[in-house]
């Protein structure tokens, strides 16, 4: 059986594609594309015309799941994570719906995890934004925040995962149980396993989590090689 999901990412991602052409034939993305709401204004929530438009057409090829790989967009409103879900969902024919923020906190709790350090490649201002969403929403302890003070979304887009694996060598200690990566178009999907071998802790990034919720959502099976959090499906 193969799980047919839908993809919504911003217009300037140019990682997400890359990122889940790695999943086995038992997964297939389908993608839309979204239009900022506010032209030259990074780190901004998409236009909701865009997201009403792609999940209805998303909806046409019968997928059976939404998700916004836009994390940042959830860090501007406190409901929005709630509201843009119901809008994904209501025009893709009721099918369910997550954002990729919702799926990093649900997936940390699922693991057990109660303190964090933040690896953000966001600019100053976001990763603040960052830590308040996950203290508040998720009720997560963010012990450190490291951010790579990435202007935009292009910028993170040509960022290094060694960048992040530089980054929890800065931050770790003993009190943190698990690094967090957050931000679709920073390329992190090939690394997460060795990142926990060597660090000896759960590693949890927005692509990654996405496919947890799916995942968990729709029966799927676990996927090798991508961290525990996709290799044990862990239930909320």
């Amino acid at each position: 059986m193969t799980l047919h999901f839908g993809v919504l990412i911003p217009s300037t991602n140019t990682t997400v594609e890359t990122e889940l052409s790695r999943l086995p034939p038992g997964y297939q993305a389908h993608y839309g594309r979204l239009y900022t709401s506010t032209p030259g204004h990074p780190f901004a929530p998409s236009r909701d015309e865009d997201i009403d438009y792609q999940s209805k057409l998303l909806g046409t090829a019968r997928v059976q799941m939404v998700m916004l790989m836009q994390t940042s967009a959830s860090l501007f409103a406190d409901d929005y994570d709630d509201v843009v879900s119901r809008r994904m969902s209501a025009a893709a024919n009721g099918v369910p719906a997550t954002t990729s923020a919702d799926a990093v906190g649900r997936g940390l709790r699922a693991l057990g995890v109660k303190r964090i350090a933040l690896v953000s490649p966001y600019s100053v201002e976001a990763s603040a934004r960052a830590k308040r969403y996950f203290s508040r929403r998720h009720g997560l302890e963010v012990v450190v925040v490291e951010g790579f003070a990435a202007t935009d979304a292009y910028a993170i887009g040509n960022l290094g995962p060694e960048m992040a694996r530089d980054a929890f060598v800065r931050v770790d200690r003993p009190e943190i149980d698990a690094f967090v990566v957050p931000g679709a178009n920073f390329p992190t999907m090939a690394s997460i396993s060795e990142w926990e071998r060597e660090f000896k802790r759960p590693v949890v990034t927005s692509t990654q989590a996405a496919l947890w919720a799916m995942a968990r959502q729709l029966g799927g099976a676990p996927l090798k090689g991508y961290g525990r959090l996709l290799e044990q499906l862990p239930s909320l």
